[in-house]
């Protein structure tokens, strides 16, 4: 029976054949009422398993007989696959729930838990089936299965997304009552940012005064939220008034509220207002956070202002910032972007004197500075001391190296390094292999140019 069914299957939809028969394994995995857990499924099982997934999510995204498809691939439905497919579908609202409901007439064994409903009104809200969604949602308090506050949350940010924010409201307002569900400061927050998001500052701000004298405590996203909107609407003032006067209430800010202006500052483009803030703060004594000292710099590399970003560092860590291992790299990768590579040898032995190990990615910058300038001895000897003090090279390292040699004219230097990749068991890439070889040939390096080729064609087997 099951031939015939494929060969009608495959006068129906558009699929592979080779596709149609994992449903085979599917079936068989299913037949006696096995639930396909991924972690007890073998490999190969499991290779046959998600694939089919992917085929199922093919037809409910694409199929306009969706349901005339899937009675033909007589599948045996449970919790696991039809979350699988919600989830490989969120782009797709009235398909999943075509599907989903499919799933529930269609096989009366099937019984749709909290995950599934949970991803599929997920779905609904992102793709703005706001009815479906209700619908689907009473439903789930007819079941009795709890609606969460992170799912609340979503949905009145998508409300918010799409400017329905009287829907917002209603939603909030309704968190509780309807839905059983309290409204804590994650669902503040939700409506505190679809607020912003329709530019209705004073709206936000009666919310933030209803979540204080409902007893809430604001966390470091409350204030983000308002503080990030004022900044994106040119009303720094405005943002900062807000902060002194919840700090003058008690409320005090998770971090200081400077850093959050500096943060608003940054997310709303203006670049130069957070420089001359920063600029004061240090003058007076104090310095932002690491997480802001990064947005920052991050943002000031961006921009090409490299040297300003250097002078700030050598501020703040006068001030005692204690820099993280992405500090460290923003500056590293900024210094050696302008060739400014005592400044990042710099601050690479300052990353090493405070007990960091360097890796890849900290010293391959200094690296690739020195062989554009011209200095491959002091790149070697760079390199060597870093395999021996830091991590091992990765495979884009010695790629970069070996590129680099053969820029500067260094080819036998570069065919060294590809000996050494291979002996590390880094397969290098076919034209890494064709530039060594040219090279060595053009400068006269016949006997080595054959011993490359022939280590190239050791590790093809060919």
């Amino acid at each position: 029976m099951l031939p015939i069914l494929l060969r009608r299957i495959s006068t129906t939809t558009t699929a592979p054949a080779a596709a149609l028969l994992l449903f085979k394994t599917l079936n068989t995995s299913t037949a006696h009422g096995t639930k396909l857990p991924s972690s007890d499924r073998p490999t190969a099982n499991k290779d046959d398993y998600f694939a089919a997934i992917h085929h199922i999510s093919n037809i409910v995204r694409r199929d306009i007989f969706m349901e005339r498809t899937l009675n033909k691939l007589r599948l045996t439905v449970d919790s696991e696959l039809v979350y699988r497919v919600l989830r490989s579908c969120s782009a797709s609202g009235a398909g999943s729930f075509r599907f989903f409901t499919w799933a529930r007439t269609h096989h009366p064994s099937y019984s749709p838990t909290t995950a599934e409903f949970s991803e599929l009104l997920r779905t609904l809200a992102s793709t703005a089936h706001w009815e479906t969604m209700w619908k689907l949602a009473l439903q789930m308090k007819t079941l009795n299965l709890p609606i969460s506050a992170d799912l609340i949350s979503f949905i009145i940010e998508q409300y918010g997304q799409h400017g329905l924010i009287d829907q917002a409201v209603d939603l909030f307002n309704k968190a509780k009552s309807v839905f059983n569900t309290p409204q804590n400061t994650q669902i503040y927050n939700s409506l505190l940012l679809a607020l912003c998001e329709v530019k209705n500052f004073q709206g936000a701000y009666a919310l933030i005064r209803r979540m204080l004298r409902k007893g809430g405590v604001p966390d470091k996203r409350t204030y983000s939220i308002l503080v990030n909107a004022w900044c994106s609407a040119g009303k720094m003032r405005e943002a900062q008034m807000f902060l002194e006067e919840m700090s003058r209430k008690g409320f005090n800010p998770p971090v200081r509220g400077r850093d959050l202006l500096i943060d608003g500052l940054l997310n709303a483009g203006y670049l130069e207002a957070a420089k001359d803030l920063v600029r004061k703060m240090t003058k007076e004594g104090f310095v932002p956070d690491i997480v802001t000292f990064n947005s920052l710099a991050e943002a000031l590399v961006k921009s090409g202002e490299v040297d300003f970003c250097i002078d700030l560092y050598h501020s703040v860590s006068r001030l005692g910032l204690c820099l993280n291992i992405e500090s460290y790299k923003i500056m590293i990768t900024a210094a050696s972007k302008v060739e400014k590579v005592d400044e990042a040898f710099r601050v690479l032995y300052r990353c090493m004197e405070d007990g960091q190990k360097p890796f890849p990615s900290l010293y391959a910058p200094i690296l690739k500075a020195l062989c554009r300038r011209g200095q491959f001895d002091d790149a070697f000897c760079f390199f060597s001391d870093m395999k021996v003090k830091g991590h091992a090279p990765n495979r884009p390292v010695y790629t970069m190296l070996i590129r680099m040699c053969g820029r500067g004219g260094r080819f036998v230097q570069a065919a060294n390094y590809l000996v050494e990749m291979t002996e590390l068991n880094l397969a290098p890439l076919s034209r890494t292999f064709d530039m060594v070889t040219d090279g060595l040939k053009n400068c006269g390096k016949h006997d080595l140019a054959k011993k490359i080729e022939e280590l190239e064609i050791s590790l093809k087997g060919v």
